[in-house]
C-alpha cells in the first residue's frame, strides 16, 4: 500500500507523481478525467487536495475499484467501477489511464483504496 496525493488545479484533478514528470511524462497524462474527477470531487468535498492509500491487496477500511474492461492499447488504461466508498453506495464508473500501469507496473483487476489517515 502507498499513499498518493490528488490535487485540483486549473479546473481539474491530477495525481501528484513528480517522478513520472522527471522521467519525461507530461502533466496532462496525470489528469483524472472521465469519472475519476467526479469520484475525487465526491471524496474531497470542498477540499482541493486529498490523500488516498492505494494497494493491490485488501487492507483495513479499504474499498475496491474493480476493472470492468481494459481499453484498446492505443488508448491505454481501463474502465473501473467503485461500488462503495466509506460505507456509502456510489457505483461510480471511471476510466483510469495508462499512468495506472506506471503506478502498479500493470493494469490490476482490483485496486483497493481508502482516505489516508
Amino acid at each position: 500500500m502507498h499513499t498518493y496525493r490528488f490535487y485540483k488545479d486549473e479546473g481539474g484533478w491530477f495525481i501528484d507523481l513528480p517522478q513520472y514528470l522527471e522521467q519525461g511524462g507530461s502533466k496532462g497524462d496525470l489528469a483524472m478525467v472521465q469519472g475519476a474527477d467526479t469520484m475525487l470531487d465526491r471524496i474531497a468535498g470542498a477540499e482541493r487536495a486529498v490523500d488516498l492509500d492505494l494497494g493491490l491487496s485488501p487492507f483495513e477500511g479499504a474499498d475496491e475499484l474493480e476493472l470492468l474492461r481494459a481499453c484498446d492499447p492505443v488508448i491505454g488504461g481501463g474502465d473501473y467501477v467503485l461500488k462503495t466508498f466509506e460505507g456509502k453506495e456510489v457505483n461510480q464508473e471511471m476510466w483510469l489511464c495508462s499512468v495506472t500501469e506506471y503506478v502498479f507496473s500493470y493494469l490490476p483487476e482490483r485496486i483497493y483504496l481508502r482516505r489516508a489517515k
